[in-house]
């Protein structure tokens, strides 16, 4: 009888590459108003922007204009313009279904659902997605979180996981 290897076997076997995130991309038509928001709703700074792309940018990405990296800690945010269709109010056009950030504190979940409302309460944004954060709510495990959408339509979840939970 001959014993086949499992995938857990085989996965041992095989050196894989020491990967690490890099930075998220987020398309947008409107790149100002995006670095704007990155800017006032998380803190981010811009690191560096660019207009010039190479064939295989441009043949990916037809119609690009500009691309500028945003940063926040360790997170990378790639927001790149070009055109592309408009989502409907309760849809998003973008490619991912959301990204979460974790936070220190309960309170910081406070802080961030009530800043949220104030920038899209000041009329100097324009969003894709026509929507208040969700409420806070907090698991069966304590866990507590809530989704928004950035003004590109892009769903974040802000989650707060206690001490002692992974």
């Amino acid at each position: 009888m001959r014993e086949t290897s499992s995938a857990v076997d085989v996965a041992a076997q095989v050196r894989f590459p020491d990967l690490r995130f890099h930075h998220v991309g987020v398309q947008t038509t409107d790149l100002e108003n995006s670095v704007r928001w990155y800017e006032d709703f998380l803190g981010c700074r811009r690191a560096w922007s660019l207009d010039t792309f190479s064939e295989l940018t441009r043949s990916r990405l037809p119609g690009i204009r500009e691309l500028t990296e945003m940063v926040l800690g360790d997170v990378r945010f790639h927001l790149f313009e070009r055109p592309g269709r408009k989502s409907e109010p309760t849809e998003s056009g973008v490619q991912f279904q959301h990204f979460c950030f974790n936070v220190g504190a309960a309170e910081d979940l406070v802080r961030l659902r009530r800043r949220w409302i104030e920038l899209r309460e000041s009329g100097r944004y324009t969003f894709a997605v026509d929507e208040q954060p969700t409420d806070i709510v907090t698991d069966e495990d304590g866990v507590q979180s809530f989704y928004t959408y950035d003004v590109n339509g892009l769903e974040f979840e802000f989650t707060f996981v206690p001490d002692g939970l992974s």
